[in-house]
């Protein structure tokens, strides 16, 4: 079995509220016709017509071989309106992914999304997700309007995905700053992968998973850059005492148990996590249909890993069974 947990799915009266209230954002083409979203000149999201089409994405779901998507809301998400558009947009891309798995119960699975900006409003809102839609996890992009997901005001909101022992998904949010990447698509290359590995970090310092042993993170892009960053994150940990002062072991424990996802199509770098996380800690991520993602690769890079062929069924589908309960 093979199951995708990164991939991008848009429902379309959500696509038209993002037009219609994302006022800070503009929307143009490129130079091949593709509709694209920026910020501060910055261009962050080509929606592509499989973003809101799920029998063409079944279509090449067969014929790459991938089983089951894991279906999230990716940036911006639901945190770039007021407090009342933010909830709606959540309650109605869940209820939209719920019928989705409804229809298609075998294909796909729904995460819930929730405006986290209101803590509130977002336990309220996983509630319902869970108990009513039965949505089986939740994604969180890695900044809310700038803020990352450590802060303390989020922990209630933690401490009930803790009690239902919920898998997270972290996506990536457009950094501060986007104006300093709109020369080229650098958002979506760079800043990406840096706001996953600064947020991620800010997680593991503040002692959030210290307080909440069980939290089940998934994170996009092999960790952005954290297995290259792995000792020097720890070596932080070691070398300054504000550090040491929030957590009693080093980081490396709590980043070692965590997952990762194989969007990244580069062998060297899945085998610098698989030889930091090993096998047991990795999921397929495709980015489809995203420009620059890649369903075909997602599973060819998996299959050209020089590991023992256990280690590709862990990655392909066995560790997100077990995250998913199948």
């Amino acid at each position: 079995m093979k199951i995708d947990f990164h991939n991008h799915f848009y429902p379309t009266e959500y696509l038209k509220k993002l037009e219609e209230w994302g006022h800070r954002y503009e929307f143009t083409y490129d130079a091949n016709g593709l509709k694209i979203v920026k910020e501060k000149g910055a261009r962050f999201l080509g929606i592509t017509p499989q973003m809101e089409m799920a029998e063409r994405r079944i279509e090449d779901m067969d014929r790459y071989g991938i089983d089951i998507q894991v279906l999230t809301l990716s940036t911006p998400n639901v945190y770039f309106s007021t407090r009342k558009r933010n909830l709606y947009l959540a309650q109605m891309t869940n209820d939209y992914f719920a019928e989705l798995v409804q229809k298609y119960p075998k294909r796909f699975i729904g995460f819930c999304s929730v405006p986290l900006g209101n803590p509130d409003d977002a336990i309220a809102e996983l509630h319902r997700a869970i108990k009513d839609l039965g949505m089986k996890g939740v994604v969180l992009g890695t900044n809310i309007q700038g803020t990352h997901l450590h802060v303390k005001e989020y922990w209630p909101f933690y401490e009930e995905v803790h009690r239902f022992r919920l898998p997270i998904f972290l996506h990536p949010m457009v950094p501060l700053h986007p104006e300093t990447m709109a020369e080229w698509p650098l958002v979506p290359l760079i800043g990406f992968v840096m706001d996953t590995t600064l947020t991620v970090t800010k997680m593991v310092y503040s002692g959030l998973f210290e307080k909440y042993p069980d939290l089940v993170l998934i994170l996009p892009h092999m960790g952005g850059t954290i297995p290259f960053l792995y000792e020097r994150i720890d070596n932080g940990y070691r070398a300054f005492p504000d550090v040491k002062a929030s957590l009693p072991k080093l980081p490396s424990e709590y980043l070692k148990s965590f997952y990762y996802d194989t969007v990244s199509f580069h062998i060297p770098s899945l085998m610098c996590g698989y030889q930091t996380f090993g096998a047991d800690h990795m999921v397929l991520g495709s980015d489809y249909p995203h420009v620059i993602g890649d369903m075909s690769k997602s599973v060819s890079t998996i299959e050209s890993l020089r590991i023992p062929e256990e280690d590709k069924a862990k990655i392909f589908g066995e560790n997100g069974k077990k995250i998913l309960n199948l």
